[in-house]
C-alpha cells in the first residue's frame, strides 16, 4: 500500500502532465498530422490488411461504441465532443477524412496522439483487427 505522500508526488505528477499536454502540445491547425513529420510518408503508405465490408464496418461500429471508448470524446454521430484544452476529432469533416490515411489512424490508434487526450488504444483496449475494424467505421461518418 502507498504511503499518502507518496500517493500526493503522484496526483501532482499526474497533473502537471496533463495540463503541460493540453497547454504545450495544442495543435492549432485540425488538419495538421499527428504522426511526426520523420515517419510520416513511411504511415501513409500502410494500408489495411483486412478488406472494406459491412461486417468488419458492423465490427468496427461495436468497438466505438464498446471496449474501443471512441463514443466518449468523438460522440455517437463523430462529430467530437467539445473538451477543454483541444478538440475531440470531426470525423464528419470530408477534408479532414481526405487528408488523413488509413495508415495515419492506425499509427494514432498505436500511438496515441500527442498534444491531444487521445490515449493508445491498440494494445491496450483493443488488439490490431478491431482497430482497423474501428477505421472502417469512422470512414463511414464522412460528410454526414
Amino acid at each position: 500500500m502507498f504511503s499518502l505522500k507518496k500517493n500526493k508526488r503522484v496526483w501532482v505528477v499526474i497533473c502537471l502532465s496533463i495540463s503541460s499536454q493540453s497547454t504545450f502540445a495544442f495543435h492549432k491547425d485540425v488538419y495538421e498530422p499527428r504522426v511526426p513529420k520523420a515517419i510520416l510518408a513511411q504511415e501513409q503508405q500502410v494500408k489495411s490488411p483486412y478488406p472494406v465490408t459491412p461486417e468488419r464496418i458492423e465490427a468496427g461500429r461495436k468497438v466505438y461504441f464498446g471496449v474501443g471508448f471512441c463514443v466518449t470524446c468523438h460522440s455517437k454521430d463523430g462529430t467530437g465532443v467539445n473538451l477543454p484544452g483541444h478538440p475531440s476529432r470531426d470525423f464528419t469533416d470530408a477534408k479532414w477524412q481526405k487528408l488523413r490515411t488509413d495508415g495515419e489512424l492506425m499509427w494514432v490508434l498505436k500511438n496515441g496522439s500527442p498534444g491531444t487526450g487521445m490515449p493508445i488504444r491498440v494494445g491496450t483496449d483493443i488488439n490490431e483487427e478491431e482497430g482497423w475494424n474501428v477505421i472502417q467505421f469512422i470512414r463511414t461518418f464522412e460528410g454526414k
